[in-house]
Order: structure tokens, then C-alpha cells, then sequence
């Protein structure tokens, strides 16, 4: 096992509600927002204090950024999406959509998806016109993922489905948490999949194997709410609802370090979401707690 150095850098403060999403804007510059409704940026470079960039009526659980036109769109609980200019710091736009919670949102092939609590996934325009909508199911959608022309939803209902971006059809019925999956994300290279949840445990699979489940792994005590990778692909993490985050080998699927309060200053409450910054290699943490970490991890590699 390689020698791994773990030190936390910084604690952001300033939000008064839980933090349940981030979503990354360049190599330095990220956003948050939960709760309290505000959406905050942040910059890597100069950690010392955030900038709200606009303050929403009620929570906010999914954020998406459009790289190409340099907008912001913040799915607000119960109201619909919000389109936001970052450069002014002002809202452009807004879609009511019933009295739905949105759990994601993600650009995919130049539109807008939204994952719905009544289990349906829309598509929009960068407008916020309505281009299609599918009910995939009789629960939430929790997440939704794309790479290399391949999509997963995950659901509510214990089940990811692997969706053709194009048709909105579903290819694939991926089978065997025993509880909502909240997390759906492909390796790098496409090559497998990995889908976690609220039965705490990881499922890897196979993509280029029609799907066929590689691992169950035992990941968390409790709910894992987030995955991500590494930009190279080598290494995964987890975030918890019991508190920890968990480093992995992306090879072989082994445990290779663990960031709690107790041992690393971690944070005291549920792990929310995670950013792997390009900015020198920076881990980015949210919680429950109120707080935003950020994490240097250094490989002896």
C-alpha cells in the first residue's frame, strides 16, 4: 500500500444551514449551497472568505454550471430551477416545476437534466424551456451521471438505470442495493461504473461486460451520499452520512485511508458532497456541519 499524507488545509464558514451540493467552475473556483438557500463562491486561491452570489427562498440541493455561456443553474426544493449569471451575481431566469424536490441536475449533450422527486427526469433547454420529460420510476431520482456517451440515473427505488442520452431509453436495469442508490459515477475511462447509497455498501459495474456486477463492497456504517474520482482515475472517495470520508484504489477496489474528526479534524456530522479539485490536487468537503473542508493529499507514488 503507498503511503498516503492527509492534511486539512482549510474550514470555509458562512453558511447557516446545512451544505448539501458543490460544483466546481474552473480548477480554483467552486460553488456551494444548501439550506440556507445561499449560493456562495469560493476561490482556492484566496480561502479566506466567500462571495454570495445570489441568496434563494429555500433550499437548494443540486447546482450545475454551463462552461461554454458561463451560467449557474440551482435546482431551489419545491419552486424549480434558477438561472444565474455569475458575473452580474444575479438570477436571468426561472422554471417553476411543481412542488418537487430536484436531487441533480447535469448538462448533458448541450441540455439541462433534472433528477425529481416523483421520479421523473426533465430536460431542458439552457432557456428553461421544457424539451422532454420520463418518469423512470415511483421514487426520487438521486443522481445522474454521464460519460463517454454513456448515462445513469439513480433512483429511489434501489435501482440505476443505465439511460440512452439520446432516446432517453433505458438500456440497462442495474439490480441489488437493498436501499436508494444516491450515487451513480463511471470511471474515467468508462470502464465500470460504481453505484453506493443508503445501504451503505458499493457496487462495481462492469460496463464493457453488459454491466455485470464485479464487487459489493461494505463502504460506511451509514447512508454513502457521494463518489467521486480522481481525474487520472487511480483513486476514488467516499462521503458518509456517518461522518467519515474514505479514500480507495480505483484498481482494486481496496480501502486505503479514512478522514474522520477524530483522527483528522473531519467533520461532525454527514459528509454531503465531495470535489476533487485541479488546483493543486485539493479535495473539497461538505456537511451537514455547516462547514466546507479542504483536504491536501499527497501519494507516495
Amino acid at each position: 500500500m503507498s503511503k498516503i499524507e492527509v492534511k486539512k488545509l482549510h474550514t470555509f464558514l458562512g453558511h447557516n444551514d446545512s451544505i448539501y451540493t458543490l460544483q466546481a467552475l474552473d480548477d480554483h473556483r467552486f460553488i456551494s449551497a444548501g439550506g440556507d438557500g445561499m449560493v456562495v463562491m469560493w476561490d482556492l486561491r484566496s480561502p479566506d472568505e466567500g462571495e454570495v452570489i445570489v441568496k434563494i427562498p429555500s433550499s437548494v440541493y443540486a447546482l450545475t454550471y454551463d462552461s461554454e455561456e458561463g451560467f449557474l443553474y440551482a435546482g431551489q426544493n419545491n419552486q424549480g430551477i434558477h438561472k444565474i449569471d455569475l458575473k452580474e451575481k444575479k438570477e436571468m431566469k426561472s422554471i417553476h416545476l411543481g412542488e418537487y424536490q430536484i436531487f441533480d441536475l447535469q448538462m448533458v449533450n448541450g441540455s439541462l437534466w433534472a433528477g425529481l422527486s416523483n421520479g421523473e427526469v426533465l430536460v431542458l433547454s439552457k432557456d428553461l424551456t421544457i424539451e422532454n420529460r420520463v418518469k423512470y420510476a415511483n421514487d426520487r431520482i438521486r443522481s445522474i451521471h454521464q460519460i463517454n456517451g454513456e448515462l445513469v440515473i439513480g433512483c429511489s427505488d434501489n435501482v440505476a438505470r443505465v439511460v440512452d442520452p439520446k432516446t432517453m431509453d433505458v438500456k440497462q436495469v442495474l439490480t441489488g442495493h437493498k436501499n436508494s442508490v444516491f450515487a451513480a459515477k463511471y470511471h474515467p475511462s468508462g470502464k465500470y461504473l460504481i453505484t453506493a447509497g443508503r445501504d451503505a455498501h458499493l457496487k462495481v459495474w462492469d460496463t464493457q461486460e453488459d454491466y455485470v456486477l464485479r464487487e459489493s463492497i461494505a463502504g460506511h456504517l451509514y447512508t454513502i451520499n457521494d463518489v467521486i474520482f480522481r481525474t487520472d482515475g487511480r483513486y476514488f472517495i467516499t462521503g458518509s452520512m456517518d461522518k467519515s470520508i474514505k479514500l480507495w484504489d480505483a484498481h482494486n477496489f481496496r480501502l486505503l485511508k479514512v478522514l474522520d474528526k477524530h483522527r483528522h479534524a473531519g467533520h461532525g456530522n454527514s459528509v454531503n458532497k465531495l470535489l476533487w479539485m485541479n488546483y493543486q490536487d485539493l479535495l473539497v468537503t461538505c456537511s451537514d456541519d455547516r462547514s466546507i473542508s479542504v483536504w491536501e493529499i499527497k501519494f507516495a507514488e
